[in-house]
């Protein structure tokens, strides 16, 4: 196997490569990137414990990439980015006790993925793999410890085989009081600068309050309003006497005549009718003529 250079340069067009059984096969990166129409690459029982991110790099049209009976114990997540078409994955008989949940995120775009007979240890950090295996329908793939559950399919595990009920129950409980001792600090001591978060609301509460008053005084201030609300209320009182003088003095006048007394009466009358409990003087104004009938009673006079 080339090191520094690229493996089998002068075949561009090469669909299988099986190179299987090879003892401690040592895969240099991008030692595969001219092999651009590769489809299926077989790595089997070749003794590799470590795969580095660029070693498939260039192998875009890989289909399938067979990697059991090695030695891997991680997978070195990055290495299945550049197979954007792999469909088939065998890691089967590998040292993998774990896989993070990156790992099977990107395993996730695999449609095949075998990870039978790997010595797996079924602690709350196989709780990602468990779930994937789950949601894959995968079977066969079993745990070796703890002694308790070797032998047991992961998919059929929950989350209190593998031990995380307590862990999960503690931190839900660790998360609870951190947020009740937030909401204690948030309440009681207010950030420094910042006067807290509820002073925009006193402020537009003040604002709001301010506004009001403003417009209720100035619709108490309103003459156009109290004078309509005068005249719903009230009608002028017509005029008596607005030539010589106040009503007494009108009064003493019509006494001097013989037709006086009934004149006054008919005013008395006039005004009692039209006598609502309510004199006000600006109803009166100075320049209002007076009634005709009234004009030649008092011409009379």
């Amino acid at each position: 196997m080339p090191h520094h250079r690229t493996l089998l340069k002068h075949f561009p067009s090469l669909h299988s490569l099986n190179l299987s059984s090879n003892a401690k096969l040592t895969l240099s990166p991008a030692v595969f990137s001219n092999l651009g129409a590769l489809r299926l690459l077989d790595l089997s029982s070749c003794g590799i414990a470590y795969i580095h991110m660029d070693t498939f790099k260039g192998l875009e049209n890989l289909h399938t990439l067979l990697l059991r009976n090695n030695s891997l114990q991680k997978l070195d997540v990055p290495f299945l980015l550049p197979l954007k078409a792999l469909f088939h994955l065998d890691l089967q008989h590998n040292a993998l006790v774990s896989v993070d949940t990156w790992s099977l995120q990107l395993m996730e775009t695999v449609p095949r993925v075998h990870l039978e007979g790997n010595p797996w240890v079924c602690d709350c950090s196989a709780h990602p793999l468990q779930q994937w295996l789950q949601h894959r329908r995968a079977v066969q793939v079993t745990c070796v410890s703890p002694p308790a559950l070797r032998g047991q399919e992961i998919a059929a595990l929950d989350s209190q085989d593998l031990g995380c009920y307590i862990n999960q129950r503690f931190a839900r409980e660790l998360n609870a009081t951190q947020q009740i001792t937030a909401t204690e600090n948030n309440t009681t001591a207010l950030p420094a600068g910042k006067g807290g978060r509820s002073w925009p609301y006193l402020v537009g509460f003040l604002v709001t309050a301010i506004g009001i008053s403003i417009v209720i005084a100035l619709v108490a201030k309103c003459k156009l309003v109290h004078k309509n609300f005068a005249s719903y209320h009230h009608r002028p009182l017509p005029e008596i006497s607005s030539i010589g003088g106040s009503p007494m003095e009108d009064s003493s006048s019509w006494d001097r005549g013989s037709c006086g007394s009934h004149s006054i009466t008919d005013a008395a009358d006039l005004q009692a009718e039209d006598d609502d409990g309510f004199i006000e003087d600006n109803y009166i104004q100075p320049s209002e003529q007076l009634p005709t009938k009234e004009r030649e009673l008092h011409r009379s006079i």
